[in-house]
């Protein structure tokens, strides 16, 4: 990992334009994302990710030009949350990329807790210690308390945003293997679109390569 010595600064809403999924699923790697609820903010290290590129990509919900009202968002322009409930249990929370009516989306798979420790431990039950504490993409939502109500939120804003705090991480630092749980995909599946930090122990199952 790289530290540059840079101010932290939010993510402009020029940066989730990028038509290339698969380039800002690793350039996440390393920004911090936030959530401010009822004046507590809370923050986490994103270091996994997975790409979903959208109507051509059989793991993603847009997949051959699918519209829903769950999945509407993902027609948004880039740069809003699409958040939905996984199996009725877990809200897990994504960033829509590119520009309208091209469903690209990046999901947030684990988090480092990085700010307000002491609410993401009340939340979750766990000391930030514990890499269970959000390790996931549903544990990681959970964490940052983000829920159904943080969909389609702007991520420029004042509730959810993401920053750069010059974190950067070589490509022999990152892991880019298939995505968790898309065996529906068929040969999409195996496709190499999902991206972690080697060795950090947010990481969730299997962390190995």
């Amino acid at each position: 990992m790289k530290i540059l010595q840079s101010k932290p600064s939010k993510l402009p809403f020029s940066y989730y334009q990028s038509h290339d999924v698969l380039f800002l699923s690793k350039d996440l790697l390393g920004k911090v994302l936030y959530t401010q609820i009822n004046g507590e903010i809370t923050a986490g290290i994103i270091v996994e990710t997975e790409a979903y590129m959208g109507v051509v990509d059989k793991a993603s919900h847009a997949y051959g030009g699918r519209r829903t009202n769950r999945t509407e968002t993902l027609y948004n322009h880039g740069g809003v949350s699409y958040v939905y409930l996984c199996y009725g249990i877990h809200y897990l929370f994504n960033v829509v990329t590119a520009s309208e009516d091209e469903p690209h989306a990046v999901l947030i798979r684990a988090v480092e807790p990085f700010a307000g420790i002491d609410v993401i431990e009340k939340r979750r039950g766990l000391s930030a210690s514990n890499a269970r504490i959000s390790s996931g993409p549903g544990s990681a939502a959970k964490a940052l308390g983000i829920d159904s109500t943080f969909n389609k939120k702007e991520l420029d804003l004042d509730e959810i945003w993401i920053e750069d705090h010059g974190i950067r991480y070589d490509d022999n630092q990152i892991a880019t293997v298939p995505r968790v749980g898309v065996d529906y995909a068929d040969d999409h599946a195996l496709l190499p679109w999902r991206f972690f930090v080697k060795g950090n122990k947010y990481v969730s199952k299997p962390n190995k390569i």
